[in-house]
């Protein structure tokens, strides 16, 4: 699962991938530092695993896993292949999800391309770029749709979703507020379309506007944006996790501490990131291994037993599962079991956050 870290140029969009996956983008006060997509893939923090490890003291543990993607700075006319236009809506059509950086921060060192600090600006330039994008393919495959209505009277039904989407957009919305049906998601999924993925906004701000984040102007103006866009917001100072992100877990906790803080930034936007895909975990614990897997919500047993081996869901027999915390309250899987706690589920048991399972197969 891929996440595009997408911005204006200068607007702190490298800077926020170096501070979560620590890979050293380049960095610079100029347009286009970033040219090819910078790929990292981090782990999702995780308090369970850290408590299962105390627990069971495996000899490892693995954490769930996303991937962000640094896109190349993007200017207008990106749709017409302005700057680095084409690159950029390539790369983000290979995303499953957007993570835009809103500059929001004031600062006459670090210029910015249209010369002034705007940031409802800034998110509408991107946006407009990508339903230029997307106008273009909804023409495309409408022209198609019609073509294939002499033919097959089916097609009647993709050229009523389509005709609605392509209101939408000469609208200047994005598809993602439409409220779309299963059978209208499934006729436009093979359309690839950049603003039906989910997006979260990351509002860059000084240290200084971070001690009344919410009631600062700018970050108001985002939240606001947001909320009719069916978007998240995280306010964040971009400069400041990059520092937290190379100090160690003692000097970070007491870094966190003396700001009043409970987690970093940066380990909020993994997390939302995570959410954001529709993912979640479930655990496995024992001696060998403490480990957290990764499913769509709404999986079943037998295909979350798929994705640590065909095997187990081949044979899968049933589910043992406990939830994380009545494990945690009971102290170890033998008293959640002495009080009834560790229930067996089958085949239309459908996961959910946290579940502690081992699954019984055949094969």
């Amino acid at each position: 699962m891929k996440l595009g870290i997408v911005g204006l140029p200068n607007v702190g969009k490298s800077t926020l991938f170096n501070s979560i996956t620590k890979a050293g983008a380049e960095c610079a006060n100029y347009p286009f530092c970033t040219i090819e997509p910078n790929v990292g893939v981090v782990a999702v923090p995780d308090e369970r695993l850290d408590k299962l490890t105390e627990m069971y003291k495996p000899q490892k543990t693995t954490h769930a896993v996303v991937e962000f993607v640094d896109i190349a700075g993007l200017v207008k006319g990106a749709s017409k292949g302005e700057g680095l236009g084409n690159k950029f809506l390539s790369h983000i059509r290979e995303t499953d999800a957007i993570i835009e950086v809103v500059r929001c921060f004031e600062n006459a060192n670090v210029v910015h391309v249209d010369g002034s600090v705007d940031p409802i600006r800034d998110i509408e330039t991107i946006n407009l770029e990508l339903i230029f994008s997307d106008i273009e393919t909804v023409n495309k495959r409408l022209d198609k749709a019609k073509k294939n209505l002499k033919a097959d009277k089916k097609y009647q039904i993709e050229i009523d979703l389509l005709e609605k989407i392509l209101n939408i957009l000469e609208d200047g919305k994005s598809v993602r507020t439409m409220k779309l049906t299963e059978e209208e998601k499934d006729i436009v999924r093979d359309m690839f379309l950049l603003t039906i993925k989910p997006i979260l906004y990351i509002a860059n701000v000084s240290e200084e506007q971070l001690e009344n984040v919410n009631e600062d102007p700018n970050v108001k103006k985002v939240i606001e944006y947001a909320k009719n866009e069916n978007a998240e917001v995280v306010p964040l100072c971009v400069k400041m996790e990059e520092e937290f992100s190379v100090l160690d877990g003692k000097e970070k906790k007491e870094m966190l501490e003396m700001y009043n803080l409970d987690e970093s930034g940066l380990d909020k936007v993994i997390k939302k990131s995570y959410d954001l895909l529709g993912l979640m975990s479930f655990l496995t614990a024992g001696e060998p291994e403490v480990r957290a897997w990764t499913i769509k919500k709404g999986t079943k047993a037998p295909e979350a037993a798929g994705k640590i081996h065909s095997d187990i869901q081949r044979g899968f027999i049933k589910a043992e599962v406990v939830s994380y915390e009545d494990l945690i309250k009971s102290g170890n899987m033998v008293q959640a079991k002495e009080k009834g706690l560790v229930r067996s589920e089958g085949k239309e048991y459908v996961m959910q956050d946290g579940d502690v399972v081992l699954f019984k197969f055949n094969v």
